[in-house]
């Protein structure tokens, strides 16, 4: 209870942390992808595209300290992360109960030689590694594990600032 509390009583605090481990976990996914190679699929840039959206909201909520500004960008992070929680959890539904033929994302360079430039830019955005596949783990849990349990911290961390004030 006393963690509760003090939560609620610097809200901005915990809305910038929210935002800096947000970045922080965009940078390790850019690191996977560049350094190590693991080329992010489709729902993998979704969940970016939501970690993105919950940065910029949760930091903008922690540059003033009125309410009714605080608490409007936290119900839009909320949005978020409930998103990007949903996102992560199918991607992880997939990943347990791969499908027969692997449906998410087109080979990089498939894409450059099959299709024309205005048509291949848009497709490297949206990913080409394959949903259901597990490329790397910590402690047993895959990277949209790990993304789904991110989220739902958030959501909660989210939840509880609203609740209290």
């Amino acid at each position: 209870m006393q963690f509760v509390n003090t939560l609620s009583q610097a809200p901005r605090r915990v809305l910038a942390l929210i935002s800096a481990v947000c970045v922080a976990m965009l940078a390790f996914g850019l690191y996977l992808q560049h350094a190590q190679g693991l080329e992010p699929c489709p729902m993998c840039i979704v969940q970016r595209y939501a970690l993105v959206a919950m940065a910029v909201f949760t930091g903008l909520a922690s540059l003033n300290g009125r309410k009714a500004w605080w608490m409007g960008w936290s119900v839009l992070a909320l949005l978020a992360s409930g998103f990007g929680a949903f996102v992560a959890a199918r991607q992880s539904w997939l990943q347990w109960y791969p499908p027969e033929f692997a449906s998410c994302g087109r080979d990089f360079y498939g894409m450059i030689e099959n299709y024309p430039i205005s048509r291949s830019i848009p497709m490297i955005f949206r990913g080409s590694g394959d949903c259901a596949a597990v490329d790397w783990t910590l402690l047993g849990g895959s990277i949209a594990n790990w993304s789904f349990i991110c989220f739902a911290g958030f959501a909660l961390l989210l939840a509880v600032l609203l609740r209290r004030r």
